[in-house]
């Protein structure tokens, strides 16, 4: 199968925005022309002096388009691109113009069917109808409600492999066929703005997921998590496998429950993955064998897959620990940590480990419990009481983007001498910022961030990464972030 192509969506008000768009893709092999997006659809105008394939589509409101003139205008507008030259024109299947393709006896068709409720049970079926009719391609693009809505279209791929078919999963949890369409058996991908539908822009296929170096024996890692959006993670994981020269991709994974990824991550041929809320506890019992570390903290946030065997590992522990170490004499501190997920019983256990007096204040008494089981400390009071700690860690996610205005504790209330907030988006969170102004010495989460990355980085590939490119990864990332308008702290 020949690599997969990369096609980025155009959209505008008019034909003329149109073709400036168009002419202003750089890095694509293909531009797919939505002639639905315009108010005065013009075949020719649209592609007079392309230099770059297009596709041209004109999609109505029943295909998630929106073009409103009739059947027979859409009609003349796709045999108008075929005759003018249209290196491709898309055709939806439940339109019926099978003289359309048969103009060309299916060559430059793309056949395609949207689903943008779910995952239909009959898509075996549906492919080898739209086959029968001599498309050249079959794209098939459905809605992932879940990360394992992805595995039906792993099958058609797996019995389709003589090509000539694209096969897609909208949405947040359908990031991984546009990202790795060679494994989805794709001739290529989709990339723009049409975010609703679960697009990203090329530019993010090709820097951050470094989409020109993906092949068929790339290995594939990810971060299993609830909300995704906003994570330095992938950044700063495939910029330190570009760095090292390593063949691998790692990509965000929006699991909606540990069986979700169970299910997805099994059928995808995982090579590992970073756990993060809310799945560290969870996942805990879905792999087949814990490292004692893991087994100690009852939490997992690395996945290690050796010869098909899943096995969980922890570097939380070690990465909370290494920014402490320099500033912080941790023996005999009272210490009063926030939260009962993974991420604290992680620091209980680092803390205990160090000859802390530790004191965990959570809202949530049975998860405290839980965590009380493994580890010597004391359950206290929500909130903690004034005077009663040296350092207090926010284990919690109260605080993080895109919550900027939320604390865990109120400022008046902040009475040690340090704190250690997690969270690390915002860089400076309202509990770092508050508890500067009362006097604490204050630190962020970045610098965990990257010293548990670095670890799970050598643990998957027995190497340590290239100094310093995880951490320039994650601070360039995070400066992104702060950049976008819509970004408010």
């Amino acid at each position: 199968m020949p690599k997969p192509l990369l096609c980025v969506t155009v959209q505008a008000a008019t034909t003329a925005e149109l073709r400036a768009k168009r002419d202003a893709v750089v890095d694509a092999d293909l531009v797919e022309l939505r002639l639905d997006s315009v108010s005065d659809p013009d075949v020719s105008g649209a592609l007079a002096g392309r230099s770059t394939p297009v596709i041209v589509a004109c999609h109505p409101a029943w295909e998630g388009g929106a073009f409103t003139g009739s059947e027979e205008d859409r009609r003349r507008l796709l045999t108008e691109a075929l005759a003018l030259g249209a290196e491709y024109v898309d055709v939806e299947w439940k339109a019926g113009f099978d003289d359309v393709i048969a103009r060309t006896q299916g060559r430059g068709i793309v056949l395609s069917m949207h689903d943008f409720a779910g995952v239909p049970s009959d898509l075996g079926d549906r492919l080898r109808a739209m086959r029968a009719t001599g498309a050249e391609t079959v794209k098939i693009a459905v809605k992932a409600n879940r990360l394992s809505d992805c595995v039906p279209l792993l099958d058609l791929a797996q019995a389709n492999r003589d090509g000539g078919l694209i096969a897609l999963a909208m949405g947040p949890h359908g990031l991984v066929t546009r990202a790795l369409p060679e494994r989805f058996g794709s001739r290529w991908t989709y990339a723009g703005s049409i975010t609703e539908v679960g697009q990203v822009t090329a530019q993010t296929l090709l820097e951050e997921y470094r989409f020109r170096a993906i092949g068929s024996t790339t290995a594939i890692y990810g971060l299993v998590g609830g909300s995704l959006t906003h994570s330095l993670s992938p950044a700063m994981h495939n910029a330190a496998f570009e760095a090292a020269n390593v063949d691998a991709v790692y990509l965000p994974f929006p699991a909606v429950d540990a069986d979700d990824f169970h299910t997805f991550g099994r059928a995808l041929g995982l090579s590992g993955a970073s756990i993060t809320i809310p799945h560290k506890v969870t996942l805990f019992d879905r792999v087949d064998e814990v490292y004692p570390v893991a087994g100690r903290i009852g939490a997992i946030n690395t996945i290690r897959v050796i010869d098909g065997r899943w096995i969980g590992g922890n570097t939380d522990a070690t990465g909370f620990l290494a920014p402490l170490k320099d500033r912080i004499a941790l023996r005999g501190l009272r210490v009063a940590v926030l939260g009962a997920g993974g991420a604290a019983r992680a620091a209980t256990v680092a803390l205990a480990s160090s000859g802390c007096s530790v004191t965990l204040h959570a809202r949530n008494q049975a998860q405290a419990q839980q965590v009380a089981i493994r580890t010597p400390l004391e359950i206290g009071p929500w909130p903690p009481e004034p005077g009663s700690w040296d350092l207090l860690v926010n284990c919690t996610p109260i605080g993080m983007y895109p919550r900027v205005n939320e604390t865990p504790l109120a400022a008046n209330l902040l009475t040690g001498r340090y704190v250690y907030d997690l969270v690390y988006n915002p860089p400076a969170t309202r509990l770092v910022r508050e508890a500067a102004a009362a006097g604490c010495q204050a630190l962020g989460g970045l610098e965990m961030l990257v010293a548990q990355a670095e670890e799970q980085f050598q643990w998957w590939r027995d190497a340590k990464p290239p100094k310093g490119v995880m951490r320039d990864a994650a601070t360039k990332k995070l400066a992104e972030f702060t950049r976008d308008e819509n970004y408010v702290v």
